[in-house]
């Protein structure tokens, strides 16, 4: 994620301070890593195909976590692949939950996951308290919420079943 790279045309609009942050790598400037150390980065995900309050409230708390949020958006062909129907697509989604408050990034996942915790580096691995625990990767934090809204009356399956969907 921070391997991204801030193009030239942009780095001119950035303080001194800030420039000084990041050191030119192929035509891109980059977090130095001195610095990137002191950014924790917090990963969590699902499919978020109907936003309904627990999503929100699970944000909320993932982002309380870290200096940063990143939402792993679940691809459609993921969805499709555990036999349910995927009402917006993968890139409406990630747009929804981009511009939810507690949102720094939203990106559509990896067709595996352990390709989205190299992308993004996680200090954190944040799981909604409905959801399994699969990815334990060595040295970063798994956090496992506890809280949710109304269990039965905000989740996902239930919204779609009451919509005939």
């Amino acid at each position: 994620l921070f391997e991204i790279g801030i193009p030239d045309s942009i780095f001119h609009f950035l303080s001194k301070e800030e420039q000084e942050m990041l050191e030119e790598r192929g035509g891109r400037s980059f977090l130095k890593p001195e610095f990137r150390k002191h950014i924790k980065v917090a990963l969590t995900g699902g499919v978020f195909d109907i936003l309904h309050i627990g999503h929100v409230r699970t944000l909320e708390e993932a982002k309380k976590l870290g200096d940063v949020l990143v939402v792993a958006i679940a691809k459609d062909e993921h969805i499709k692949n555990k036999n349910r129907k995927v009402i917006h697509s993968q890139e409406y989604r990630a747009k929804m939950v981009e511009f939810l408050k507690p949102v720094d990034i939203a990106m559509i996942g990896a067709d595996k996951p352990q390709d989205m915790i190299s992308l993004v580096e996680p200090d954190i691995i944040v799981y909604g308290y409905d959801q399994e625990e699969f990815l334990k990767p060595e040295g970063v934090e798994i956090i496992k919420l506890k809280e949710h809204v109304e269990e039965e009356r905000f989740k996902t399956s239930r919204i779609i079943k009451e919509l005939g969907l």
